[in-house]
């Protein structure tokens, strides 16, 4: 933790929290009312204080990123569902067996990506995912087996699981905000890749286009895994015939089936040569 009292030569507020706790107990230090503003939990869960709240849940993750020197990402969504194949036996549906291989898949590009990011100091390509099983394990985990770091933003939901056991503890983030876990996933994205997946991946995905479309952040590598998949999820082609997307939309998208297509996409953008 960064030593506020070398910086400025006021009391830091650590010290004060700390005398605090140490004063008299009497009916006035008692009350909620005397407590600092900051150490008191009741106060920051007001419904007054949400935009306090959003802020910090902003700035902690930014704050931690930028010390840790991460400068970019590659973010993996999918499935949370999709087992790895040697457990396939587990899944609750034969297509979601069929799906297993790309745990797989989502593992090799993670290990590959993190060799490439250990290359530059472990500050660029950095693994980002949601912490949670399925894809998001198996990016992690090839992130830590590739000895690199990886980072998992976690958010708290009613069946949430801890996170996997391969996100860097020190990157592990837990959000209750949907919309700042979501700016975080973005803020430093090189690339994004998408796995097969359910509501909350496409949720993801769709979100990423829009802002892309709509020039809201720069455009970036999109890159499907599972063309299969995703044409009979999505019928791309419609959506242009019909009108309501142009038909270049369709170029923002990327489709491959290993992760030695996608890392090619990545490397070909990178050296400029698929750009608009």
């Amino acid at each position: 933790m960064k030593d506020e009292s070398r910086s400025h030569p006021f009391r830091d507020s650590i010290m004060d929290a700390k005398t605090a706790q140490d004063i008299p107990a009497t009916a006035q230090t008692r009350a909620p009312a005397y407590k600092l503003a900051f150490t008191d939990g009741g106060f920051m869960m007001r419904e007054e204080l949400r935009p306090v709240r959003l802020q910090l849940e902003l700035l902690k993750p930014q704050l931690i990123m930028d010390e840790r020197g991460v400068e970019s990402t590659v973010v993996l969504f999918g499935g949370a569902r999709i087992p790895e194949p040697a457990r396939k036996d587990t899944a609750k549906t034969p297509v979601l067996a069929e799906l297993s291989r790309y745990y797989d898949e989502a593992r090799t590009f993670a290990r590959m990506m993190t060799e490439r990011s250990m290359a530059a100091y472990g500050r660029e390509w950095v693994i980002c995912t949601g912490g949670g099983p399925g894809v998001m394990e198996a990016g992690n985990r090839g992130a830590h087996e590739a000895g690199g770091q990886s980072i998992g933003l976690n958010i708290v939901l009613p069946h949430e699981q801890a996170p996997n056991a391969y996100v860097t503890p020190d990157l592990c983030f837990n959000f209750h905000y949907f919309a700042i876990r979501k700016m975080h996933f973005l803020m430093r994205a090189k690339a994004v890749c998408v796995f097969p997946g359910g509501f909350g991946t496409l949720d993801e995905m769709f979100e990423t286009l829009t802002l892309i479309q709509t020039r809201r952040m720069k455009r970036i590598p999109l890159i499907l895994f599972g063309a299969e998949f995703w044409r009979r999820v999505v019928d791309w082609d419609y959506l242009a015939e019909a009108g309501t997307i142009a038909a270049e939309d369709i170029r923002l998208i990327s489709f491959v089936e290993t992760a030695e297509e996608a890392v090619e996409v990545i490397e070909t953008w990178a050296n400029g040569h698929d750009r608009d």
